[in-house]
C-alpha cells in the first residue's frame, strides 16, 4: 500500500483533485492525505476515506505536521499554483519533507519552466511569464534538495475524457495540450512504476491538435 500526500486539491477540480479521484477509483487500498483550504471540501473528501487537514500550504507548521502524519514512506504530489503556490508553498513543502524524512516528490509545473523558457513565445512570456519563472524557482529548490523527484511540465490543461495518448518528452521542444484526467493518470502510473529518475519532462497529448 502506498501513501500519497497531495497538495493542490481544490473544489475547482483541477489536476490535484483529478489525481486524488484517480487513486480513489483505481487504487482504493492506497492511503491519501490532503491539505485543503475549505471545510466543505474537507468534509466531502473525508466521506470518501481521505485524511484531510484544513489549512494553507504556506503554513510551515501545518505542512510539517501533515508530513509527520503521512510518514517517511509517503510520496508527495504537488500541483499547486497561483500567487503563493508557484514557489513559496512549494519551498515550504520541500523543506518540510526533508525535515521529516520523506524521500520522494512529484512536482507539476508547466511548459516553459527551466531550460524550456526559451521555447515560449514573447506573447506567452508577457501573458504568464511571471508564473513560469516562479515555478522554475520551485523546480530548482526541489532539484537541489535531498529528495528523489520527478518533475512534469504539462502543456495547456483542458477538461475532458482520457485519450490514453499523453506522453512525456525529455529534453525535446514540444507544444500542445493535455487533459487534466489524462495528466492525473500519467502521474499515478509514474508513481506506481517508481520512476524517480530526478528529471523534468514536458507532457502533452499529441492527439490534441494545436490551433495556431
Amino acid at each position: 500500500m502506498k501513501t500519497l500526500l497531495i497538495f493542490g486539491v481544490s473544489a475547482q477540480h483541477g489536476t490535484g483533485y483529478n489525481v486524488l479521484q484517480t487513486v480513489l477509483t483505481h487504487y482504493p487500498d492506497w492511503r491519501c492525505l490532503v491539505l485543503v483550504r475549505h471545510t466543505d471540501l474537507a468534509h466531502q473528501l473525508t466521506q470518501q476515506g481521505v485524511q484531510c487537514i484544513v489549512g494553507d500550504a504556506t503554513d510551515s507548521e501545518a505542512v510539517e505536521q501533515l508530513c509527520k502524519t503521512a510518514g517517511e514512506q509517503a510520496i508527495i504530489v504537488s500541483t499547486l499554483g497561483g500567487t503563493t503556490g508557484n514557489y513559496t508553498a512549494q519551498r515550504v513543502i520541500i523543506d518540510a519533507a526533508e525535515k521529516t524524512g520523506i524521500q520522494h516528490m512529484l512536482l507539476v509545473t508547466s511548459l516553459g519552466c527551466g531550460e524550456t523558457w526559451s521555447t515560449l513565445s514573447l506573447r506567452a512570456k508577457q501573458a504568464f511569464g511571471q508564473s513560469v519563472r516562479e515555478k522554475s524557482l520551485a523546480e530548482v529548490w526541489l532539484q537541489t534538495s535531498s529528495l528523489e523527484y520527478l518533475i512534469l511540465r504539462p502543456g495547456g490543461l483542458l477538461d475532458g475524457d482520457v485519450t490514453g495518448q499523453g506522453q512525456c518528452y525529455y529534453q525535446q521542444e514540444v507544444h500542445g495540450f493535455i487533459r487534466r484526467r489524462e495528466l492525473a493518470e500519467l502521474i499515478i502510473r509514474k508513481i506506481e512504476n517508481q520512476e524517480w529518475d530526478n528529471r523534468a519532462y514536458s507532457v502533452i497529448d499529441p492527439s490534441i491538435k494545436v490551433e495556431r
